[in-house]
């Protein structure tokens, strides 16, 4: 037993997630369906990063022919955007074979299918000790984290498994539409960045167990990245950047190959962690890597549709 003193996280005070008022809702989310850009990017000119963006949608499409690995990370901003059915139609059309995220997206995810808003006002709530405090938000989360590690399940798996079965907003839910279609997502956690870690329901050993078992799944999903795969990092600036690199050291231990692919990072500014772990050396042995710079509203959307239509 350790002898340093412990916070009892018992003491916690706790609100309902339905007395928060929120700054997104899932009536402001994206919306699917076709649109015409083909002429949009014709016109471009064939230097900088317009070039670079059609030489990446060109990356999308061969490596979806050709049956290699595209592999997205995502950060939370990017569903706090109402990014999600975008992405979702992504994997509809065939275009995602796995999908890589920090602690934060399960968070936003789950209470956007659960609920159908997320976001609070960090700075009101902080000032009085209540963010990150919804009691349904951390006991549901956990709830589902202390049940998967019972079954084995990865972090991702879980989470996503109670929102297909449960959640009356499923079909705006990143992690459900993962579980439903049998695509891996992987959730990589970093114990105490995340408001369902300041809670008496979180289990470190479950979070534990199940996160390091997403590592293994992620790690065996980047050998597919081989000859021609796509890794696409959306706003995460320190944690994927990182597992990225972790991962496919791992990947190439065991296999003795992953090179030749494309890597690319979209996110508002240029980060040292984006740029050198995903950019720059994971392509040093063949490949090529791109930045773009620009919010992900408006971005990353423009990457999916151009690469769907």
């Amino acid at each position: 037993m350790s002898a340093h003193k412990e916070i009892n996280l018992s003491k916690i005070t706790a609100y309902s997630i339905s007395e928060r008022q929120s700054k997104v809702e899932s009536s402001l989310f994206a919306k699917k369906g076709k649109v015409e850009l083909s002429g949009f990017l014709d016109v471009l000119p064939e230097i900088l990063s317009a070039k670079d963006l059609k030489e990446l949608i060109t990356a999308i499409r061969q490596a979806r022919d050709k049956g290699k690995a595209i592999i997205l990370g995502i950060g939370g901003h990017v569903i706090k955007c109402g990014l999600a059915p975008l992405i979702i139609e992504l994997m509809e059309a065939g275009y995602v074979s796995a999908i890589a995220v920090n602690g934060s997206v399960i968070v936003h995810d789950y209470e956007i299918a659960f609920y159908g808003q997320t976001s609070e006002d960090v700075s009101k709530a902080l000032a009085d000790g209540s963010f990150g405090m919804a009691f349904e938000t951390s006991h549901g989360i956990n709830t589902c984290i202390t049940e998967g590690s019972k079954q084995s399940l990865g972090l991702g798996e879980a989470v996503g498994k109670a929102i297909h079965h449960n959640a009356p907003n499923a079909e705006l839910s990143v992690l459900g539409k993962a579980y439903e279609y049998g695509i891996p997502l992987t959730v990589h956690v970093a114990i105490g960045t995340d408001i369902i870690h300041q809670s008496p329901f979180a289990d470190g050993k479950a979070i534990g167990d199940c996160s390091m078992r997403d590592f293994r799944i992620f790690c065996n999903q980047v050998t597919g990245l081989d000859e021609g795969g796509v890794y696409l990092n959306f706003g995460s600036a320190v944690i994927l950047p990182e597992v990225f690199l972790k991962a496919l050291t791992v990947a190439r231990n065991i296999t003795g190959s992953v090179k030749n692919f494309s890597t690319a990072v979209f996110d508002m500014n240029q980060h040292y962690r984006a740029r050198v772990n995903v950019m720059q050396r994971p392509v040093e042995t063949g490949g090529k890597g791109y930045y773009f710079i620009g919010q992900h509203e408006v971005l990353i959307p423009l990457l999916i549709k151009s690469v769907l239509y």
